[in-house]
């Protein structure tokens, strides 16, 4: 089968099967040793929810290794500085002292709010979006921290009322691809399309102007313990999955990278929404973590062809 249409029946499959669990959802994959990739909805702009995590451990390990952030630094936490979150922190009954390096585990291993809004207050949003700009990534933007996602109906209802928000989530979309709650707007979130991800994570892998920070993000990012979304469908005993996930209301992402024993190494982005207003669909999970094995599949095969 030629290879262009080879890649319009994994695209056409990936898509069939992300329209049967309801979801819409941009996916990229690139092979990092030959250039080659495949991409559906490649310059579609989402919130980014926790994946904004990636672009802050990238401005923090900068600092790092500029020598302007102690890693060592104790950073104290009071109830007042926590930001409302499922983990880590975020949990935590009584004030805490973290190291601030210890708050980059947790906010990217554990996808901690509260970790990461304390390395927002260190290292602010504009901070970040010009970490990216240096490394002429333009289509990530950062500009709030994450306590801003929770100013939302969903931080203001019981869960027996999150239908409620996830529907308004769901159906209050612009047609200019703005939203009524303005933490699912892509003009004033944090915002990303996968073109741009896949950048950002090719930099990390590759790139010689970040000598000081890739091993440090790439060792967290393979630590990272939301493993419930792509990794199932993409590592094995053979292939190690370097990832950061982000879920908020009806977004589901993830992003990373996947080296093979042989040598192959695959960026993998994932950004989606759901049209089904409930909080635990674990048809999604799967939808998506088939839908991109589909996409990388075909681009390793054309890369052995």
């Amino acid at each position: 089968m030629p290879a262009m249409q080879s890649d319009r029946t994994a695209l056409r499959d990936a898509a069939a099967v992300l329209d049967d669990a309801g979801l819409r959802a941009s996916i990229a994959v690139r092979d990092l040793r030959s250039g080659r990739g495949i991409a559906m909805g490649a310059d579609e702009p989402y919130p980014l929810a926790s994946v904004v995590k990636l672009p802050l451990a990238l401005a923090i390990l900068q600092r790092f290794a500029r020598g302007d952030l102690d890693p060592a630094q104790p950073v104290h936490l009071t109830d007042e500085e926590r930001t409302p979150g499922l983990t880590g922190l975020c949990r935590f009954g009584h004030p805490a002292t973290v190291a601030v390096e210890d708050l980059l585990y947790l906010a990217v291993c554990a996808s901690d709010d509260t970790a990461a809004d304390a390395l927002f207050a260190l290292c602010p949003p504009r901070e970040v979006t010009d970490a990216l700009r240096d490394l002429d990534i333009t289509d990530i933007t950062v500009r709030h921290s994450i306590r801003e996602l929770h100013r939302t109906l969903a931080s203001r209802l019981s869960p027996e009322e999150m239908p409620q928000a996830l529907t308004l989530a769901i159906q209050a979309s612009t047609a200019g691809k703005g939203h009524l709650i303005p933490q699912l707007d892509v003009t004033s979130a944090n915002s990303g399309t996968v073109r741009a991800l896949v950048q950002l994570l090719e930099a990390i892998w590759r790139s010689p102007h970040l000598s000081g920070v890739k091993t440090p993000l790439r060792r967290l990012l393979g630590m990272n313990l939301m493993r419930q979304r792509l990794a199932p469908d993409l590592e094995s005993d053979d292939a190690a999955w370097h990832s950061k996930t982000g879920t908020f209301l009806h977004l589901r992402h993830e992003v990373g990278v996947l080296e093979h024993s042989d040598g192959g190494v695959f960026a993998i982005a994932v950004l989606s929404e759901s049209s089904v207003p409930a909080q635990r669909q674990p048809a999604a999970e799967q939808a998506l973590g088939l839908a991109a094995k589909l996409l990388h599949d075909r681009v390793r095969a054309a890369g052995s062809a």
